[in-house]
């Protein structure tokens, strides 16, 4: 048992000095390298060298655009690969000892911070300069495939890494140089497309199909359309609580909401004038031949639309005959009375003509037994009951021709805001497609171009090999 124990005893003295000795060469090569290593200083051994510094940014995810308050947010990675002088040794003095970590904190780094803006440097200090891998500049954000990951609003589409100088500005000043990382994203549509576009596209065609209802049924059309309008504004303000607040460009949303708005705003206007139109009549409005000819029988046969046509002679002589009060008699001022009397008045005169003309018939039956006297006597007597019915049938008649006039007038002013009704169906419907393919073009076109920057070649992308 106690032989046993010594050789292990032994081998963990040994295991624990050749650990503590590996230990110690860290250390002192450690204790040495910062002996009188201060890391505010900048590591040039002469004050006119420039620290060469190579800077590779890798891009691990990206998170969010607030378009509103126009900031992107990433998580990335700065490399940044520099050489101090102060910082080497010779491997076989430490046994070699190739490699050592420490603290970020204990040895000097370049003052760069990654902002929105690109950051700008002296010459005479610091050279910004872009890694190389493989002899190759790495000209581009990097990207690891097995750490990136997608997001689901953006896509990125460029990612080119640019050195610039600035030849305005002295090497002594800060501005003269700076490294300036580009991300040119593109929205992934099919989330607004769904939840924005769509909707509108199918609301603001319920607007257009207000001109299948009747011309005459105005306040339902009107109705209909400021319902669409209200809901339309409702999508304008929700897009407005998103986009940024500036007049520099308008997004092309809010472009297609408005030229909806303007559409549904003029399919009111027309409801507005159609009902208008159609409620005329020959009392209040005088159809001009123009308009007759135009609305009445060309354009009825350019839209294809049925159209009863009007009589000639009625067209022509409606106005005048309602105007002037004749219709080829002449009427008494009782008759004109009788004209504008209501109809349970009117009824109770025709019953008492009618009554005198009883009368007299019943007189003339009566005629052949009497003798010539007095049958001529009789006609006498009879001669005011029968001008009594000829002038109540001519009332009659007079009557009667009057309100076909005035239904022929009605009519011709419901044709004319028919026509009128189809004119605006069809330009507003012209107006809603043309206007939507449009918008919709100028969001097809409107993408990020092919290459990064208009004129360079470059990709800006690692080569395939």
């Amino acid at each position: 048992m106690h032989g046993g124990q010594g050789p292990l005893l032994l081998l963990l003295l040994l295991a624990v000095c050749l650990g503590a000795q590996g230990r110690n060469q860290e250390e002192r090569l450690l204790a040495d390298l910062m002996q009188n290593y201060d890391p505010n200083l900048r590591p040039a051994e002469r004050d006119s060298d420039v620290v060469n510094v190579s800077l590779k940014l890798t891009l691990t995810n990206l998170i969010s655009l607030n378009e509103r308050e126009e900031a992107l947010t990433t998580n990335v990675w700065i490399e940044m690969q520099w050489c101090d002088y102060r910082l080497r040794w010779d491997p076989r003095d430490y046994e070699g000892l190739w490699v050592l970590r420490v603290p970020s904190t204990m040895v000097w780094r370049p003052d760069i911070v990654l902002e929105n803006k690109s950051q700008t440097y002296s010459t005479n200090e610091i050279d910004l300069q872009l890694s190389q891998e493989d002899g190759q500049t790495i000209e581009w954000i990097f990207i690891d495939p097995e750490a990136f990951t997608e997001n689901g609003e953006w896509a990125i589409q460029h990612r080119p890494a640019k050195m610039l100088l600035d030849p305005a500005a002295p090497a002594q000043e800060a501005g003269h140089q700076k490294v300036v990382f580009y991300l040119l994203i593109q929205r992934k549509p099919l989330f607004y497309v769904i939840n924005i576009i769509a909707p509108c596209v199918l609301i603001s065609s319920v607007a257009i199909l207000i001109y299948f209802l009747p011309a005459k049924a105005g306040g339902q059309k009107c109705t209909v359309a400021i319902n669409v309008l209200l809901a339309q504004t409702v999508f304008l303000f929700l897009v407005a609580k998103k986009v940024p607040e500036t007049s520099q460009a308008v997004p092309l949303i809010s472009k297609y909401l408005t030229f909806l708005l303007v559409v549904t705003i003029l399919i009111v206007v027309n409801a507005v004038v159609v009902l208008n139109v159609s409620l005329r009549s020959p009392h209040t409005h005088s159809m001009a031949r123009g308009v007759r000819k135009v609305f009445l029988r060309l354009l009825p046969q350019l839209l294809r639309m049925h159209v009863r046509p009007l009589a000639p002679a009625t067209v022509q002589d409606t106005q005048s005959r309602l105007q002037n009060g004749s219709s080829g008699w002449s009427i008494t001022t009782g008759e004109e009375v009788a004209l504008c009397l209501p109809r349970s008045e009117l009824l109770f005169q025709q019953w008492q003509r009618q009554g005198l003309v009883a009368a007299a018939l019943e007189k003339l039956e009566k005629g052949p037994e009497l003798g010539p006297s007095q049958f001529c006597g009789s006609l006498k007597q009879a001669a005011p009951a029968i001008q009594a019915c000829v002038e109540a049938c001519n009332l009659i008649a007079c009557a009667r021709h009057q309100q076909s006039h005035f239904d022929n007038g009605n009519e011709e002013w419901f044709l004319v805001g028919r026509v009128l009704d189809r004119v605006c169906f069809l330009a507003m419907l012209s107006l809603f497609v043309c206007g939507t393919a449009g918008i919709f073009l100028m969001a097809h076109y409107n993408r990020v171009p092919a290459l990064p920057f208009p004129g360079d070649p470059r990709p800006y992308l690692p080569s395939p090999d």
